[in-house]
């Protein structure tokens, strides 16, 4: 698309806001004039192109641009572009045609002259003075004419350049800010905490500790994630966790304010615990390990709503040697007997999945077998959960 019809979009689009002189981010437009001519945003071309856009429109005063990508329509300077143009357009065809009819003048006068002096009607010395200082005077008015076209169009690259820098800076400036204003002011060294550290460990937790209750008692300072240390095997809580303050401030309180006070009865030990470059810190997800919030217990997924008279149960994270005859006794520890085993395969290898669906007689039966979810089976922790 040309610039042309490309301006014709952009004047277009922010006529349309809320006003003539409304603004809008530059950023924002771009996207929204991308979107209409169907082009991917991150097109480099097409990104390239809106930028030459905008500075031509800005230098033809048809919008402004500010330092914080702003950018302004300026309606009384709609349709100034057109008559600027015709008006320089005008001014210069005026010049040249100045210039053309002086310099005719000069050559006519020259040939009158020079027809005086072939026909012996005029003074060869004057004629040849007068033509000489004219034609200095034209040189000169040349020399200077053409400085003035210079400086004007040195001008006209300065104030281009000049938008182009604004409209970059703007563009770093913005990235720059969301990048790194965050990580700042998080991570800012302060008083009880000189190294601005906001991951910190907690010991000696009780088993029955859960996210609401942690964040209570680390009020006033805000918590963010929280990562329960649980046995990797069986999923066991230990009583001891990492987490992430919102701020190095944060921090300090919890530290200073909290380490050796009680919850739920215990004396709680918190310090600072810097996360190694290898730590995938802070995690992705709030709460890490736990059983729907809470700390203790199996360490794994809480069990969903349990069916009306419920007979079965689907287990998972298996081993892959697991058989018939050790799933059953497993079940049996609990006085649970298992009526049929159905383990489930993959349909194009045939290869097992690692889990499967056990029956039991009554429901009873099937309610203590539940009891063992998360515990040990062949060294892994079993998932099980209710299914029709």
């Amino acid at each position: 698309m040309s610039i042309d019809d490309l301006s014709n979009k952009i004047i277009t689009a922010l006529s349309s806001g809320a006003s003539p002189s409304s603004s809008i981010n530059v950023k924002k437009l771009r996207k929204q004039i991308l979107l209409q001519l169907q082009t991917d945003s991150d097109d480099k071309e097409a990104k390239k192109n809106f930028k030459k856009t905008v500075q031509k429109l800005e230098a033809d005063g048809v919008l402004t641009l500010n330092k914080d990508g702003e950018i302004t329509l300026i309606s009384q300077k709609l349709n100034r572009k057109t008559d600027n143009e015709k008006a320089n357009k005008s001014k210069k065809d005026k010049k040249k045609k100045d210039k053309k009819k002086e310099n005719g003048d000069v050559s006519d006068s020259k040939r009158k002259k020079d027809t005086l002096d072939d026909n012996g009607d005029g003074d060869e010395d004057k004629s040849q003075s007068t033509r000489h200082e004219k034609r200095q005077k034209i040189e000169s008015e040349i020399m200077k004419s053409t400085a003035e076209e210079e400086l004007e169009e040195e001008e006209d690259a300065a104030k281009e350049k000049n938008n182009a820098d604004d409209y970059d800076d703007n563009d770093e400036d913005e990235e720059n800010t969301t990048m790194h204003k965050n990580s700042n002011e998080k991570n800012k060294p302060c008083n009880g905490n000189p190294s601005g550290c906001t991951r910190l460990f907690l010991g000696n937790l009780p088993f029955a500790v859960d996210e609401a209750s942690l964040r209570s008692f680390l009020s006033p300072a805000e918590m963010t994630h929280v990562k329960w240390i649980t046995d990797k095997e069986t999923g066991k809580f230990y009583g001891s966790a990492f987490i992430e303050m919102a701020t190095s401030k944060c921090g300090a309180i919890a530290v200073k304010q909290k380490n050796g006070e009680k919850l739920m009865g215990r004396p709680i030990r918190i310090n600072f615990a810097p996360a190694r470059e290898s730590d995938q810190w802070p995690p992705k997800s709030k709460e890490v390990t736990g059983n729907g919030g809470q700390a203790g217990g199996s360490g794994v997924k809480a069990m969903g709503v349990k069916p009306d008279n419920c007979v079965k149960l689907f287990i998972g994270n298996l081993s892959f040697d697991i058989d018939d005859d050790t799933i059953m006794k497993f079940f049996a520890n609990v006085d649970a007997e298992v009526k049929a085993v159905r383990w489930l395969h993959h349909r194009d290898t045939g290869d097992f999945k690692g889990c499967g669906y056990v029956e039991f007689w009554n429901t009873e039966a099937c309610q203590k077998g539940a009891t063992l979810n998360g515990k040990s089976l062949m060294g892994r922790p079993i998932r099980i959960d209710w299914t029709d």
